[in-house]
């Protein structure tokens, strides 16, 4: 063999062009962008999105799914007969402390088997009448956080019926 047309280089010499690094921060930055999950409910999407609206952050991403598991009930999810916190059937009963604990024991266990890295913090019940004693908003407000992600307690307001 012929050792006059080989030559030899060590990797350690090699280095980075700045055009190379500068295309990776790029990327880097476009990774943030990325589409998480479809936003409910479902609306056409921009260019951006493709045909459904979506949520670029995990914590919006979170909300909308808590927000679906509180407000779907027992046989209304496809293939998961108990998904859901079925309320609807406490809902005029809400603010009396039987019912109140029930409601947070029906969203705890829910929540608890669908959604087991959100922590459940404040429980509101409430009733806003309109004009008259006869129109009525019925709701709760839950606060939760997720503690592994470093996700700041949020509160979502939930309206499980409108009366009148």
């Amino acid at each position: 063999m012929a050792s006059g047309n080989r030559k030899k280089y060590d990797f350690k010499s090699v280095g980075e062009l700045s055009s190379d690094i500068e295309e990776e921060k790029n990327n880097k930055r476009g990774l943030f962008d990325l589409p998480v999950g479809i936003k409910t409910p479902v609306e056409f999407g921009t260019d951006k999105d493709g045909l459904f609206k979506m949520h670029r952050h995990l914590k919006d991403q979170i909300s909308d799914n808590f927000r679906n598991l509180i407000l779907t009930n027992h046989g209304e999810r496809v293939g998961h007969y108990d998904f859901g916190a079925n309320l609807t059937e406490l809902t005029f009963e809400l603010g009396t402390d039987n019912i109140d604990a029930t409601a947070m024991r029906r969203i705890a266990k829910a929540v608890g088997k669908y959604m087991p890295f959100v922590q459940l913090d404040s429980f509101e019940p409430f009733t806003e009448h309109k004009d008259n004693e006869h129109v009525a908003r019925i709701g709760v407000r839950i606060s939760y956080s997720v503690p592994r992600l470093a996700f700041p307690t949020r509160a979502i307001e939930l309206t499980l019926y409108t009366a009148g």
